[in-house]
């Protein structure tokens, strides 16, 4: 696993050589809580062989589909692609649920027996991962599959990276200057920041998971407990978990936090499209850069449907539409740098050596550990 890491650091500063010097604003935005599933049975393991079905072709007219589709991602990015997908395949009604990545996984594993959602849009390569080896995704070969590196990809075609997500130290610019913001993860913890800091709740968020996982995996995953010491000194300086994204963009707009740990992406997108006083920093050490990938879920009621939007959500258009509007770093390695946006062109995103193997493995147990004997009490 080094040496993929040691691959991925080589395509990632080839891709965005150079150094970045933005200055960004963020505002309320997000998706909605998930409702609890109506299908209790989890299922056990499972796998199949890929398919070999060609990619489906639109509905003819006067045949209309259906399209369900668990979401991770932010209703800025459906008002791109929606309606262009409306506009390819007017035949195909479109209906969304938003939830963290955590929540689709244990949605999708809940309706095992009864598949409620045909495409998952948004997941992280560890949820991803563990829904594969659950035997909850569709294997899938798209007709893109040579375009997008191994290791933004299952082996076996049950998921693929559409996105790459910096992770990284979030601030109000209004209530620090850049030189009063931690520099690196470790700086954190630091107690002139306590109660400084603002985190969106951990365990339903794909998000928060990578970042907790890589700070304990980054103090040695053979030894936890010096990670479990790391988030306890992180949870003392911790005002307040929030529900959702929105809940947090609205505590960092009132100053009732000033930093959080959040994905450059949304940093961009909510900075340049809301223009709120959010900033952020790069850590110094690197940040873990999460896979940001789409399935198939196993046993679709409307396959032909999402394998169509699966084409479509990574065709090259859609990718550099996505990547200059609303600052998504594409996982395919064809698209032309004439058709990024000029900071992407000039940003190098320096990874943290992790092992994801790892993460994914012990992720569970980590989370788990963090929830019933750190969150909230690093202040006693």
């Amino acid at each position: 696993m080094r040496k993929s890491n040691s691959k991925l650091k080589k395509w990632m500063q080839g891709m965005f050589a150079g150094s970045l010097a933005l200055t960004v604003a963020a505002c309320s935005g997000g998706g909605q809580e998930a409702k609890p599933a109506d299908n209790n049975n989890a299922g056990g393991q499972g796998s199949a062989q890929p398919s070999t079905q060609p990619a489906a072709t639109p509905a003819a007219s006067g045949d209309p589909q259906k399209l369900v589709i668990y979401t991770g991602r932010d209703k800025n990015i459906f008002e791109v692609v929606l309606p262009k997908f409306k506009e390819k395949y007017p035949n195909i009604e479109v209906e969304t649920l938003e939830m963290g990545a955590q929540q689709i996984l244990e949605r999708v594993r809940a309706e095992k027996a009864n598949p409620q959602a045909d495409f998952w849009w948004g997941g992280t390569q560890s949820a991803l991962s563990t829904a594969a080896d659950e035997g909850l995704l569709e294997p899938y070969k798209p007709t893109f599959a040579d375009k997008v590196p191994d290791l933004y990809k299952d082996p076996q075609d049950r998921w693929y990276g559409e996105m790459l997500l910096p992770e990284v130290i979030m601030y109000n610019s209004q209530a620090l200057k850049p030189e009063e913001v931690p520099q690196d993860w470790d700086e954190l913890l630091d107690p002139k920041y306590k109660d400084k800091i603002v985190i969106r709740n951990v365990l339903p968020s794909g998000t928060m998971r990578t970042i907790y996982s890589a700070m304990i995996y980054r103090q040695g995953a053979d030894t936890p407990e010096k990670g479990y010491d790391w988030l306890t000194k992180l949870d003392a300086n911790t005002k307040e978990y929030t529900q959702d994204p929105t809940n947090l963009y609205l505590k960092l707009d009132r100053q009732e936090g000033v930093i959080s740990l959040w994905n450059l992406q949304d940093v961009l997108l909510q900075g340049k499209k809301n223009n709120h006083p959010y900033d952020f920093v790069y850590p110094k050490s690197g940040a873990p850069i999460l896979v940001d990938g789409v399935a198939v879920v196993k046993g679709a009621k409307n396959m032909d449907a999402a394998k169509n939007f699966m084409e479509f959500l990574m065709s090259p258009e859609i990718a550099s539409q996505l990547a200059k509007e609303r600052f998504q770093f594409p996982a395919r390695t064809d698209i032309s740098k004439d058709d990024l946006p000029d900071f992407m062109k000039n940003l190098e995103l320096k990874p943290l050596d992790l092992d994801w193997g790892v993460m994914a493995a012990k992720e569970k147990e980590w989370m788990q550990h963090w929830d019933e004997n750190i969150k909230g009490k690093g202040k006693k």
